[in-house]
C-alpha cells in the first residue's frame, strides 16, 4: 500500500530577504520551522534547510534499509549512528549527498559491513531518488 506524507511552506518576501515557514502536516512533528535563502547558503542561525531536510531524510532511509539488509543477511545491528551531509552550491543545485555510519554489529567484518553500507546506499528510496543527479557516498565504520 502505497503511503503519501505532507509537508506545507508559506514563503513571504522575495528570496534574499523573505522567509518560509515548513509545517509536517502528516506527523505534526515539526510546525512553523522557518526557511531562508540564508540558512540555505550562509548559516543557519537556528533556522532549517531544504538540505537539512533532505539529510535527515536520506539518514533515515539508509539507516532502515542498512538496518534491513543486516538483518536480513543474518547479522542484525546492535545501533547504527547515521549521518548524512548534503552540499548544495548556488547556482547550481543540491552537488552530494555523503553518507556515514558507524555500527556495532555482532558477527560482522569491517568490509562486510562496507558492503552492506555500499548495497543500503544504493537501494534505499531517497537514494533511489537522488541517483544519477547527486554524488553519493558511503563510509561504514565499526564500533569497537
Amino acid at each position: 500500500m502505497a503511503a503519501t506524507r505532507k509537508a506545507r511552506v508559506v514563503w513571504t518576501g522575495d528570496l534574499a530577504r523573505g522567509k518560509g515557514e515548513v509545517t509536517a502536516e502528516s506527523s505534526g512533528l515539526f510546525k512553523d520551522a522557518v526557511v531562508t535563502w540564508a540558512s540555505r547558503t550562509e548559516r543557519s542561525e537556528g533556522k532549517t534547510s531544504p538540505e537539512e531536510l533532505l539529510a535527515a531524510a536520506h539518514a533515515s532511509c539508509f539507516s532502515m534499509a542498512l538496518s534491513h539488509g543486516l538483518a536480513g543477511a543474518g547479522t542484525p545491528p546492535t545501533r547504527l549512528e547515521v549521518t548524512a551531509a548534503v552540499t548544495f552550491e548556488p547556482g547550481v543545485g543540491v552537488r552530494s549527498s555523503v553518507l556515514e555510519v558507524r555500527g556495532t554489529v555482532p558477527g560482522i567484518d569491517a568490509a562486510k559491513f562496507q558492503a552492506a553500507a555500499e548495497a543500503a546506499k544504493g537501494g534505499c528510496p531517497i537514494s533511489k531518488a537522488l541517483q544519477g543527479n547527486v554524488e553519493l557516498s558511503v563510509k561504514a565504520t565499526l564500533a569497537g
